[in-house]
């Protein structure tokens, strides 16, 4: 029985920041450009009444979504909890969309804001307005106020590269004069905008590595597979119903629907169910599954390590 899923409420973002797949357009092919409609959430949501999470962010802004504040009236009204940790960039808002997100509840949102300037912000959220977000943050701020609520919790994610580290105590402060959680995360990019000095990063951050690269060769660490487990934990859906397995998966589904039959059913086995499976070293690889093209599951195949589920 799965409590938690996580679909996606559109593929499509209007910034484009230089090491994002979906600003390359290397995701558009299989994705779609496209958006999760209520009629299609309504649908979802009443044949799955035991879903207790939807997380809606993953290569897309939601807020593009204009069927957004009735999607979170749908979930309020079904007592499901939605989440936005992917991340949002939070830049273009419409409506009454920022009191709905507290009037209904939505649970918690990460916000990506890599600086605390809109000099600094803009270098890499290109087409992006830090003054614009923060605004946006404060009227959120203002309705949770006015609705005496704590909800939707806020984070503020902080990518460090070489051109914004210095803002950090800055970003900092002002994250906590925003009542929001400070993230800082490590780039999935060293060669954009290298990191310019690794002490003052790992002290800023209380890293002990101040890069992804430094964090392998000197931790000996293997390449995590927190999205493999997600077959098993909280399968990534796409804003079409088109189950994918993972928000890694930009390039094949597992031939089912989530929008025409509980996902108790449609989970079960198949394809998805082969899946778990090679994921586990239980069956040999087959073409015809989306991990088999994924890097995560060449190296596993390569090691001869598997996941234990």
């Amino acid at each position: 029985m799965f409590r938690k899923v996580r679909l996606e409420a559109t593929p499509i973002c209007q910034l484009n920041c230089p090491s994002c797949s979906t600003a390359k357009g290397q995701n558009t092919k299989f994705l779609g450009k496209g958006f999760l409609s209520a009629m299609d959430f309504q649908r979802f949501v009443s044949l799955n009444p035991e879903l207790e999470f939807i997380e809606l962010s993953n290569y897309g802004e939601i807020f593009l979504n204009r069927d957004l504040s009735e999607i979170v009236s749908i979930a309020h009204s079904n007592g499901v909890k939605l989440t936005a940790m992917n991340g949002v960039n939070l830049n273009s808002v419409k409506g009454g969309i920022l009191e709905d997100l507290v009037k209904y509840g939505f649970s918690e949102m990460l916000v990506s804001i890599d600086g605390a300037s809109n000099e600094t912000y803009e270098i890499y959220r290109r087409r992006g307005n830090f003054d614009k977000v923060i605004e946006n943050i404060k009227k959120i701020n203002f309705y949770k106020t006015k609705y005496n609520s704590q909800f939707p919790m806020l984070h503020w994610q902080f990518v460090v590269f070489g051109h914004n580290e210095h803002e950090l105590p800055l970003a900092k402060k002002m994250a906590k004069d925003l009542d929001m959680n400070f993230i800082p995360k490590k780039s999935w990019d060293e060669v954009f905008s290298p990191i310019k000095n690794p002490q003052f990063v790992r002290e800023q951050t209380n890293w002990q590595y101040a890069t992804r690269t430094e964090e392998a060769e000197l931790n000996k660490m293997d390449e995590k597979y927190y999205a493999c487990r997600q077959l098993w934990s909280n399968p990534q859906i796409n804003w079409d119903g088109r189950v994918l397995g993972c928000c890694c998966n930009i390039w094949n589904d597992f031939g089912v629907n989530a929008f025409t039959a509980p996902l108790n059913e449609i989970l079960k086995g198949g394809n998805i169910g082969y899946a778990r499976d090679m994921l586990t070293g239980k069956a040999p690889s087959k073409r015809e599954i989306p991990c088999y093209n994924c890097k995560k599951y060449k190296l596993m195949e390569k090691t001869g390590s598997y996941l234990e589920v």
